[in-house]
């Protein structure tokens, strides 16, 4: 390791009467937060039962009828003299870290909370046709065992089809088909005027297909979606693979893993199914590659089922690391406990909201409730504690080109110390116009190990934990470390996803994102003086009325520019 940096060395840091606090929430967690999570999970599987016994047809006619209230709602906003419109819900329900501030701002809300039903599940189409609030626990227990699956199923249960078209979704199929917004065939949106319109790729809705994701709902509210089916097996068959090298040689070894060297990135007999790779420590790393497995294969004789999903079972992350002291190893997964596999422990966080709950015997008499929700824990915490995990605690995605992951590795090894950390690849397109997210350009003439003529390899370097100066008792300025990793971002054409919590100025958020074509449907479809701005939405701290609104008024004023 004689080639990577050192971590920077910190001053010890004195305690406060938080960092105790924070030490003990366990308490509330177990007594308070996991029984009302067990019983909002048990409420919420009630209603999807529910929703499972009416027709599809009867689905429709409530969701058309809906719709209508939406409409109406929308209609009764005086533009003069109420707020910018958003959603009813709560500030703290949402599963991302960053809290929606945005809201403590006067503004006119619309109820969506109905909008939570799969409305269709068409075989012929291979479509699943659902509304915003359908969350992936739901979605993929209604087609699972159909043999069908959405072509990307992101891993935690709560998260929702609004909330990853309109921010970010990835899973280990995304080397194949994009993130899930890449996923979505036609939207169902409802405009700023009341209007209702389908868009697709190529009707006259085009450019509003374009510009949804990652937009954070402020084109217009999503009311459903029509997203892409693929046939799957009842199993899934993954080889654990150990890594040992330094850092650069860890990213290399995880891009070997799906991305052949000889550039044919579209033979499925050299691409798995499903990729992901998790870095223990600087030196140690576990590649999984799945691929699907029919119920007779797992089965046979000498192979090994594991099912992950029960409550008693060590914690996924836990379990691959074992591959680091016996080697590699396969076994056969059920294909619907592997999709949700880090929903348990959400990922590796729970060893920091429970530092017990990963022991055999807390699996045994309370393993079943858990997670706790993620709204939940937020709603709980508190100012005091809030700030103190946007200072002392790191979840944030890099999303950085495939060939940058060794020294997006070593840039949060010397910045953050943060580990395990989270590796997983997806297409980023190249499409006919340019969204907010878009490769690198040229990067088709390069033609660089993952990439193909129509899509650049890209990887998710997820880091979600305490960082290392912080569990060692130093200083670390947590908001000072964000800042650093956004303008690497940026420096390096890498994303940051708007769930989390963001230091970027406005200015700094538009170098990261491209507004051309995100500006142009705001005017278009007169989203201006409506709906927020995707920047205002994202941004860290509360906004006034008085903020916004200027905001808003800058924008009609300014001239609008020919970006094409």
């Amino acid at each position: 390791m004689s080639d990577l940096e050192a971590p920077l060395v910190r001053p010890k840091r004195k305690k406060v009467w938080v960092d105790y606090f924070v030490q003990l929430r366990w308490i509330i967690v177990i007594f308070i937060v996991l029984p009302i999570s067990c019983t909002l999970y048990f409420l919420t599987y009630l209603g999807d039962l529910n929703s499972e016994r009416k027709s599809f047809k009867q689905r429709q006619k409530e969701h058309d009828e809906n719709v209508k209230k939406v409409v109406k709602r929308l209609k009764e906003r005086n533009p003069k003299k109420d707020g910018l419109v958003c959603t009813a819900r709560k500030p703290w329900i949402a599963v991302g870290m960053r809290n929606v501030d945005y809201k403590r701002a006067r503004h006119f809300e619309v109820d969506l909370s109905a909008f939570r039903n799969i409305l269709d599940i068409d075989k012929e189409r291979m479509i699943a046709r659902a509304e915003p609030l359908v969350n992936m626990g739901q979605i993929s227990r209604a087609t699972v065992p159909m043999n069908l699956s959405p072509a990307v199923v992101a891993e935690l249960d709560d998260l929702t089809v609004g909330g990853l078209i309109n921010g970010y979704g990835i899973e280990g199929s995304s080397h194949i088909y994009g993130l899930f917004s890449d996923t979505v065939v036609a939207y169902e949106i409802v405009l700023a005027d009341g209007r209702v319109v389908r868009a697709t790729k190529d009707n006259e809705y085009s450019d509003l297909f374009h510009a949804i994701p990652w937009s954070q709902g402020t084109l217009g509210l999503l009311v459903a979606a029509e997203i892409k089916l693929i046939p799957i097996k009842e199993y899934m068959k993954l080889t654990y693979k150990p890594i040992v090298g330094n850092l650069q040689e860890l990213a290399q070894a995880y891009m070997d893993s799906f991305a052949p060297r000889d550039g044919d990135q579209d033979n499925p007999e050299k691409v798995p199914d499903f990729v992901e790779t998790m870095i223990y420590s600087p030196t140690e790393a576990v590649c999984m590659t799945g691929v699907y497995a029919s119920k007779e294969e797992a089965k046979q004789n000498g192979n090994k089922i594991n099912n992950v999903g029960w409550w008693f079972k060590p914690w996924f992350y836990q379990h691959a690391q074992t591959a680091l002291k016996k080697g590699e190893f396969v076994e056969y997964i059920p294909t619907r406990e592997y999709y949700h596999r880090h929903t348990r422990c959400l990922y590796w966080e729970g060893k920091l909201i429970l530092p017990f709950g990963d022991q055999w015997w807390f699996r045994f008499l309370l393993g079943w409730m858990m997670p706790p929700k993620v709204s939940l824990l937020k709603a709980t915490q508190g100012e005091a504690i809030r700030n103190y995990y946007h200072e002392m605690h790191v979840i944030q995605d890099m999303l950085v080109p495939l060939y940058k992951v060794g020294d997006a590795l070593e840039w949060v090894h010397r910045e953050m110390e943060v580990y395990p950390i989270w590796l997983c690849p997806h297409r980023l397109y190249k499409l006919p116009v340019k969204t907010m997210v878009y490769p690198e350009p040229g990067f088709e003439l390069q033609r660089r190990q993952g990439d193909t003529h129509y899509a650049q390899m890209y990887t998710d370097v997820g880091v979600y934990y305490a960082p290392g100066p912080v569990l060692r008792g130093e200083e670390f300025d947590g908001a000072e470390a964000v800042r650093k990793m956004e303008n690497w971002l940026i420096e390096n054409h890498g994303f940051q996803p708007q769930y989390a919590v963001s230091e970027l100025s406005e200015k700094n958020f538009w170098r990261m994102f491209d507004a051309g074509l995100y500006e142009r449907c705001r005017r278009k479809y007169g989203a201006i003086g409506t709906f927020m701005s995707v920047y205002y939405k994202s941004k860290k701290g509360r906004k006034t009325e008085k903020e916004v609104q200027e905001a808003e008024q800058a924008t009609l004023e300014t001239p609008e520019m020919d970006t094409a």
